[in-house]
């Protein structure tokens, strides 16, 4: 890629950030919106966790292809290609006529979505080379889902009250348009010198671990967890797992590398974005079904009650990115793990829904936390490595976002439809908003919050173990392992050997 100047740089940076923009805001709006698609579809709770995760699997199944084909055939075609069919469809949810409809359209727009932004974040590491200015950059990519997070809940509440929830999908369309041809005109086209070679056996076995492992989540409370529907599902994610693990490691170049995860940074931050974004959908899950469902809220103002939550994300992020450009991820990590597992406790043990006061409080620390994990986890997954492996080492953390959300609505979901059958599923139904409907809803959420703090300590952990001088040594070694070339499975066996 030609060195830019200034001016196109930051010009690249907004273009990108514009795909991250409509990305968030879709997932940010469609909350908002699904009691409103509940009852104009007839859907059941695991219907509406559909609606969510159809897309998030997707996303989350297609992202690693998505990277090693942008470092293939260009960054640039391939973010143009996401963008026209993330835009399509979404003109297609906008008419969906069922329920079963909707889900098979969140699917189109996440082959589109994961061509967006680890293409995306490749794009932004090949533009700015240097390490502060990429982290500046970065923690602006972060701000953008702070605002797409304060916007989201307000647009989506305006939209849904005066037009009606269809009118979610349109606000993708202009800004869709307008980003393929501003892609077109300023952003260079850009490619790995040594891209990899597509893995079609590799990409169906992650297909097959993620989709029987979130059907099976979803769909236990209904089916039951020893049914054997449920056992099936089960079984195919574990023997899908292994032979993934298996296959990848003897393959020249496989599609998740296993050479990334010899860096401890990388799989901290792996596992610390798993983490995060399972405690960000699962709480976004929860406090729509609590706030519409049984305080009885409009969509509206359940959209003003979590703004709270979205400001502080909005303003943390850029502070992270600032954060790890000074000091690297340690500090923002660590803040991250206290703040969204202090807002968990105070949910789980001090009932927060009990007063305005708490609640308020509670929504602020987890978007103090949630504002301040991303820009870390993205930082950490693209520095240290080769340049020609950006597009890779970005979709693995995109990947292990997508993952964390579907798994935390999965669990999250099953969770309060196993533990309040009764109060739960009254208000989940539509029912008027009783005590009894509350006090019911937080019983049944009190393990739910105890997962979301349990993410906060991993995150807290892990924030402090991946980033001293040992966990960096790692990441040199890493580098030192692409550097070296040869297969995978021989280049491990040769490491381990040595270590």
């Amino acid at each position: 890629m030609p060195e830019l100047s200034p001016r196109r740089r930051m010009l690249v940076l907004a273009i990108c950030c514009m795909s991250l923009l409509i990305v968030s805001l879709d997932n940010t709006v469609l909350n908002v919106a699904l009691p409103s698609m509940r009852s104009d579809l007839h859907a059941s709770v695991s219907g509406m966790q559909w609606t969510i995760d159809a897309y998030t699997l997707v996303l989350a199944a297609l992202l690693m292809l998505a990277g090693s084909t942008a470092d293939r055939v260009g960054r640039k075609r391939t973010f143009q290609t996401g963008l026209v069919i993330f835009t399509l469809g979404s003109a297609l949810c906008s008419v969906a006529p069922s329920l079963g409809a909707l889900v098979g359209f969140r699917m189109v727009q996440a082959i589109g979505g994961s061509m967006l932004n680890p293409v995306a974040m490749s794009i932004i590491t090949n533009t700015f080379t240097e390490p502060r200015e990429r982290a500046r950059a970065i923690g602006v990519w972060g701000g953008v889902v702070g605002i797409s997070m304060a916007a989201g809940p307000i647009v989506g509440g305006v939209l849904v009250e005066s037009i009606g929830w269809r009118s979610i999908f349109w606000i993708n369309l202009p800004v869709g348009l307008a980003a393929v041809a501003l892609t077109a005109r300023f952003v260079p086209e850009s490619r790995a010198p040594k891209p990899r070679r597509p893995d079609p056996i590799g990409q169906l076995l992650v297909i097959a671990v993620l989709g029987s492992l979130t059907y099976a989540i979803i769909e236990a409370p209904e089916h039951g967890w020893g049914s054997p529907l449920i056992t099936v599902c089960a079984a195919i994610a574990v023997a899908g797992l292994i032979a993934l693990i298996r296959y990848e490691r003897r393959r020249t170049e496989p599609l998740i590398d296993v050479r990334f995860f010899h860096s401890a940074p990388f799989s901290g931050a792996t596992v610390i974005a798993v983490s995060a974004f399972a405690a960000l959908g699962g709480f976004l899950f929860m406090n729509t079904l609590y706030l519409q469902d049984v305080r009885g809220l409009s969509a509206l103002q359940a959209g003003l009650w979590m703004l709270p939550m979205a400001f502080m994300c909005f303003v943390c992020a850029p502070l992270s990115g600032r954060l790890v450009g000074h000091g690297g991820p340690r500090l923002p990590l660590l803040l991250a793990g206290v703040t969204i597992g202090a807002s968990g406790v105070l949910f789980a043990v001090f009932d927060a829904q009990s007063t305005n006061a708490l609640l308020l409080t509670g929504y602020l620390l987890f978007g103090i936390g949630f504002g301040l994990v991303n820009a870390p986890i993205t930082n950490t997954a693209v520095s240290g490595m080769p340049r020609s492996q950006a597009g890779v080492a970005s979709a693995v953390a995109s990947t292990s976002r997508q993952v964390g959300q579907s798994l935390g609505v999965a669990v999250i979901g099953a969770v309060l439809a196993a533990g309040a059958a009764a109060g739960v599923s009254g208000a989940a139904a539509g029912h008027k908003a009783s005590a009894a409907a509350a006090a019911a809803f937080v019983d049944a959420a009190r393990p739910a919050w105890w997962i979301i703090a349990g993410c906060g300590a991993v995150i807290l952990l892990l924030g402090a173990l991946t980033t001293g001088r040992w966990a960096l040594a790692t990441t040199r070694h890493a580098a030192k392992l692409f550097e070296e070339g040869g297969p995978t499975g021989q280049t491990s066996a040769s490491s381990s050997a040595r270590a």
